[in-house]
């Protein structure tokens, strides 16, 4: 019985397999990995993955594929975790020692922001991450410091990973086809992120990038000074998205840790 995709959970169905052996060469997973594919769908790309590995977790939250992953696979070789991938505790996933997690994924977009910083809190257990997103997505995670698309989610992700564009996937890939291109990305955590109270970061860069056609000096005032801005090296007629990281991170500093609000995400 053929599976009709929920518009709920964001459901676009990976089918080409052109595409789908292109994204085995990115990823190369190999035997002893220990790997973790979130929203397997329908398992095109699962079953490729488990050519390579001798097992496999998955999170996937609709419950009618659920099923269907049970019926057509090892469970063995896979194993299920029903539930929210913005829920799941992917700490929990077993990894031998010496190894860290591998993460992929073709994301359902209307959760895709929230996912990936999601993720940023198991990333010293990660060994690397490849998505497939929205193409405009990907653009904004690896935009440099400049460009019309770097902003928030450029600067958090970028605090914590190395990230690439990998190669660009046309809507005709997918049942149904999305109304626009995807596109894979690696992401791989850096080990030493640049020193820095994630929470105040998270706080300055969200100030920063709410009015970003105002001049930095508008955008956090009340949060900093002129005087603070330049001690960070920051040209206070700037606007945000010509400020770069490490910039941010010397701002962060300065937040001090009784203007610390709680984590928005």
């Amino acid at each position: 019985m053929k599976h009709v995709a929920k518009k709920r959970f964001g459901q676009n169905f990976l089918t080409d397999h052109t595409v789908l052996y292109d994204i085995m060469r990115v990823v190369v997973p190999q035997a002893g990995d220990a790997m973790v594919e979130i929203g397997p769908g329908l398992g095109a790309m699962t079953r490729m993955l488990l050519e390579s590995l001798k097992q496999l977790h998955v999170v996937e939250l609709d419950r009618d594929l659920v099923k269907r992953l049970h019926a057509n696979f090892d469970p063995a070789r896979l194993i299920v975790h029903s539930g929210d991938a913005l829920q799941f505790d992917f700490a929990t996933i077993p990894v031998p020692e010496g190894q860290k997690l591998r993460v992929v994924g073709n994301l359902p977009y209307n959760i895709s922001s929230p996912l990936l910083f999601h993720l940023t809190g198991i990333a010293p257990l990660v060994q690397d991450q490849h998505f497939m997103l929205q193409k405009e997505v990907v653009e904004r995670m690896v935009a440099p410091p400049g460009s019309k698309t770097y902003g928030r989610l450029s600067v958090m992700l970028q605090w914590r990973y190395k990230m690439e564009l990998m190669f660009i996937v046309p809507p005709t890939a997918f049942d149904p086809p999305p109304r626009v291109e995807s596109a894979i990305v690696r992401m791989i955590p850096i080990a030493q992120p640049l020193a820095c109270n994630q929470q105040a970061l998270e706080q300055v860069v969200l100030k920063a990038f709410s009015q970003r056609r105002k001049v930095i000096r508008n955008c956090v005032a009340g949060m900093f000074t002129e005087t603070d801005l330049r001690a960070a090296g920051i040209d206070p007629t700037l606007r945000p998205e010509a400020v770069s990281l490490e910039q941010f991170v010397a701002l962060a500093n300065l937040l001090p840790p009784q203007a610390l609000m709680p984590t928005v995400v």
